[in-house]
């Protein structure tokens, strides 16, 4: 696992790459919280190199979206560059509702 931070004018581009499992979730977990506990505004994370999300991984982003939205103002957190795969397991258990989802980063950069 990987992770990537690129402070962009509007935004914060995470880049991750390789499995989030029960391994590196807290891993992720924790790089994520830190950004939203600096005060970051908003956040896209890229998943453009993962293979694989686990329950763990999951658990993650939903925690961390969490305590997004308990922040004022709230941190917008969006999803960008899902394999079909690791998209169809984030909407199986409805992360489509929790997070907004783009085909490609530039499109989550620019919305901001």
């Amino acid at each position: 696992m990987e992770i990537q931070i690129t402070s962009l004018k509007r935004c914060e581009l995470v880049s991750l790459s390789g499995e989030i499992d029960a391994t590196t979730a807290p891993e992720v977990e924790q790089a994520l919280v830190q950004l939203v506990e600096a005060g970051k505004r908003n956040l896209v994370l890229s998943f453009r190199d993962v293979t694989y999300i686990s329950s763990a991984g999951i658990r993650a982003l939903s925690a961390t979206q969490i305590q997004a939205r308990r922040r004022v103002p709230p941190v917008e957190i969006a999803l960008s560059d899902l394999s079909p795969e690791v998209k169809r397991t984030l909407q199986l258990v409805g992360l489509d509702h929790l997070f907004r989802f783009y085909e490609q980063a530039v499109e989550v950069v620019g919305s901001f």
